[in-house]
């Protein structure tokens, strides 16, 4: 994997941007794949937050045959301990992190940048923003687990320790098993950190109520 920037569809606000939504999807997706909620969230006509969904690199897949396809990292196997290729997953950490600094580069403070992603986007948005050496505005992990089942990230930074993560996950989904998402709760929690945790009645997807109610939680967050 190549660590040159990430391609992204960038959606600004009609104001001069002053926060910042980095959105990460899920395997064999785009950042086209998420681009069309910004109006879905039911924010302020004249709100101020600039959102970017990048897309994940090209590479093989093992879990499916090999198959070439956007992903932040390759999926060994379906077994929870050991379906994540952790060296994927920092290969894509430092390419979120670049874009991450990009903005902050561009005048908007770490604390005005929330981190978020779905399923695959949702485990990266998890691991980054954990390691992340400066407080972000908040995680945001939508239908995803942790790399480690059970276990947060090693070289966890403090920085992140009370900022607000946002977990939400379907009661039907049958690609990342409740459970997942719940065991990546529970080790939060444990540990002390400000997360949130809410099911809806979906599959491995977003509905209109969830998406509505995030759009009230990147409001609160961000101002």
């Amino acid at each position: 994997m190549t660590q040159s920037s990430l391609e992204a569809i960038v959606v600004e606000p009609t104001s001069k941007a002053a926060s910042c939504v980095i959105w990460l999807h899920g395997l064999g997706d785009s950042g086209a794949g998420f681009a069309p909620v910004v109006p879905v969230l039911g924010l302020p006509s004249d709100h101020s937050i600039r959102f970017i969904f990048p897309h994940a690199p090209e590479q093989a897949v093992t879990i499916n045959g090999g198959y070439i396809m956007r992903s932040w990292y390759d999926i060994k196997s379906m077994d929870l301990h050991d379906r994540a290729d952790i060296t994927g997953v920092q290969a894509s950490e430092l390419q979120i992190k670049r874009l991450i600094e990009q903005q902050i580069s561009a005048g908007i403070p770490a604390n005005k940048i929330v981190l978020a992603g779905f399923s695959q986007g949702g485990v990266m948005s998890l691991f980054t923003g954990l390691r992340f050496e400066q407080s972000l505005a908040g995680i945001m992990a939508l239908s995803c687990y942790l790399p480690g089942g059970e276990h947060l990230p090693e070289q966890l930074a403090q920085a992140n320790k009370a900022t607000p993560i946002l977990q939400n996950h379907g009661e039907q989904d049958e690609v990342v098993p409740l459970f997942a998402g719940k065991m990546a709760y529970d080790a939060l929690n444990h540990a002390g950190y400000n997360s949130v945790w809410k099911t809806y009645p979906m599959a491995h997807s977003v509905i209109p109520t969830q998406l509505s109610e995030i759009g009230q939680w990147l409001n609160k967050v961000l101002n």
